[in-house]
C-alpha cells in the first residue's frame, strides 16, 4: 500500500534536449579519476602510490577520521598520477585502466541471513559505504549512528533528469538485495518514493514503505520527501541513497563484485542527439560527449542544471552523478534586454515575461544570470517555490551571520544545498543560496557535530 505525497509549491523548468530512451556504450576511458572533494567533509589518506596495481573494488584512499571507511577504484589498472594542491592536499587520483578488468572478490552474501553489524562491515570493506549519505549535514553517513529511517527517491523532477524507471529496468533483484540489507540498518522503515503514474522497478519491492509523489520540482528531491514523511529534529538522523547506487550495493551482495557501472543521461539543447550512455564512475567527460555537441560555446555540467558542477572535457563525471547536461554558455548580452518583452525565458513573475502563458513550452536557456549580485530583496518569490515547512529567507540570512541557535530553530538539520536550488534560480538578488547553505552546514558540523 502506498502513501501519496502531493507537492503544490515549486517550479517545473522545462528545457529542450531531454534524453531519448536509448542506451549506447560510451567510449571506454583510458584513465578514471577519483576526486576526494566529491565526498564532502572527508580527509583522504592514500592507500596507494604511483605505480600501484589495483583491482576494481580495491581501496584507493580512506577517511583519516574513520579509517574503516574506504573509497574503491572503479576499475582495475595502474595508479598513473596523484594530483596535489596547496599543502600537498590530494586533489585527484588517476587510474589507467586495464584492457581486461579484474575484480576483488568480496564474496556473495545473503542479506536475509546477515545482521546489521555484518552488513555494515561488508559495505565498509567493499567501499560501498560512501553511497549512503545522512541528514543532518548532507555528508557521508556516520557509521556510529543508527538512523530513524532511510529514504530513496526514485522520482526525478529536476530539469532534464535521467528517468529512473528506464535506467533501473531489469534490476529488481539487485534493488531488492540492497533494500533488504539497508532495512536492517535502521530502527524505522526504508521509504521509497516513485512517480505517481510511473512503472518503477522499486514499486514492487519488499521491506519498504512506498510513496507515490506528484507535483512540480522539487517534489523529486529526497529532502522534500523527508520533510513530508519524517522531518529531522535535533538529535535525529536519517540516511539517503540514490537508486543507481542501490544497484551497485545489490550487485555486490549477489556477486561479491564492486561494479561501478552507471547509466548516464547526456541531455541538453547543445547535444546533437540526447540519449543514455553506459559508462563507469570516474570516466572522463570527453568519453561521453566527444563528437556529440553543437558548436563550441557550451557549458558542460556534471549533474543537472540547477545543482550540477561545471566541467571541461578533460575532467571526469562526478561520483554521484547520473546525468551530463550541456547548454549554451550565457556570455552574450542583450541590448535593452531588461526593458523588452521576453518570450524565450522562464520567470515566476509576470512583469515583461510571458512564460506563464505557455506552461508546456520547452525553453532553450543558457547560463546567463540576467543580472548582477546584489543585496537580498524581499519579494516573496522564495516561498512560492519552496515546499518545505521552513522559512527560506530567514534560514539563509542566519547562515550568513552564523547564528547557530537560530539555524537550529529554523530547521537547518533537515536541509541540503539542493533544497535551495530553485530559490537560487528565482532569486532576483542573484545570491548563491546553495553555497550559503553548504557553508552553514559545515559550520554546524564543526561546532555542533
Amino acid at each position: 500500500m502506498s502513501k501519496d505525497i502531493h507537492i503544490k509549491k515549486g517550479l517545473d523548468i522545462k528545457l529542450k534536449g531531454e534524453a531519448e530512451k536509448l542506451t549506447e556504450n560510451a567510449i571506454p576511458s583510458d584513465v578514471y579519476t577519483l576526486i576526494p572533494e566529491d565526498f564532502h567533509s572527508i580527509i583522504p589518506k592514500l592507500s596507494v602510490k604511483i605505480g600501484t596495481q589495483l583491482k576494481a573494488g580495491e581501496a584507493v584512499f580512506y577517511n583519516k577520521t574513520k579509517e574503516e571507511m574506504k573509497f574503491p577504484s572503479p576499475v582495475s589498472g595502474e595508479v598513473c598520477d596523484i594530483v596535489r594542491g596547496e599543502k600537498r592536499k590530494i586533489l585527484a587520483i588517476k587510474i589507467k585502466a586495464d584492457s581486461q578488468q579484474q575484480f576483488v572478490d568480496f564474496g556473495a552474501k545473503d542479506p536475509k541471513a546477515m545482521n546489521a553489524d555484518e552488513i555494515k562491515s561488508h559495505l565498509l570493506a567493499s567501499g560501498c559505504w560512501p553511497f549512503i549519505k545522512q541528514r543532518p549535514y548532507d555528508v557521508i553517513a556516520n557509521t556510529a549512528n543508527t538512523p530513524k529511517a532511510i529514504f530513496v527517491s526514485a522520482y526525478a523532477s529536476a530539469p532534464l533528469a535521467a528517468d529512473y524507471d528506464y535506467v533501473l529496468a531489469g534490476k529488481e533483484k539487485e534493488l531488492q538485495a540492497a533494500v533488504t540489507a539497508l532495512s536492517k540498518l535502521t530502527t524505522g522503515e526504508v521509504h521509497v518514493s516513485v512517480g505517481k503514474n510511473s512503472n518503477s522497478p522499486l514499486a514492487g519491492l519488499d521491506n519498504v514503505i512506498l510513496h507515490k509523489v506528484s507535483g512540480p520540482h522539487p517534489s523529486g528531491n529526497v529532502g522534500t520527501q523527508i520533510n513530508k514523511i519524517s522531518p529531522v529534529n535535533k538529535g535525529e538522523t536519517v540516511w539517503t541513497i540514490n537508486p543507481q547506487d542501490l544497484v551497485i550495493i545489490g550487485e555486490l551482495l549477489l556477486t561479491g563484485k564492486f561494479n561501478a557501472e552507471r547509466i548516464v543521461a547526456l541531455a541538453g539543447s547543445s547535444v546533437e542527439a540526447p540519449k543514455y550512455y553506459k559508462t563507469k564512475i570516474g570516466s572522463t567527460i570527453t568519453s561521453i560527449v566527444h563528437g556529440k555537441l553543437k558548436g563550441n560555446n557550451n557549458r558542460i555540467i556534471s549533474g543537472n542544471v540547477l545543482t550540477g558542477k561545471a566541467k571541461n572535457l578533460k575532467e571526469n563525471l562526478g561520483y554521484y552523478d547520473n546525468i551530463i547536461s550541456v547548454i549554451p554558455e550565457g556570455n552574450d548580452y542583450e541590448f535593452f534586454g531588461w526593458t523588452m518583452p521576453v518570450f524565450n525565458k522562464i520567470s515566476t513573475t509576470r512583469s515583461l515575461t510571458f512564460s506563464w502563458l505557455l506552461p508546456n513550452k520547452k525553453f532553450d536557456l543558457n547560463t546567463n544570470t540576467n543580472g548582477e549580485h546584489r543585496a537580498f530583496v524581499v519579494t516573496g518569490l522564495y516561498e512560492e517555490v519552496f515546499p518545505l515547512d521552513i522559512f527560506p529567507m530567514q534560514i539563509l540570512k542566519s547562515c550568513m551571520y552564523q547564528d547557530l541557535d537560530e539555524m537550529e530553530q529554523l530547521g537547518m538539520y533537515e536541509v541540503a544545498p539542493e533544497d535551495f536550488a530553485l530559490t537560487e534560480f528565482v532569486c532576483i538578488s542573484k545570491q548563491p543560496h546553495q553555497e550559503i547553505i553548504r557553508k552553514g552546514l559545515d559550520l554546524m558540523l564543526k561546532e555542533i557535530g
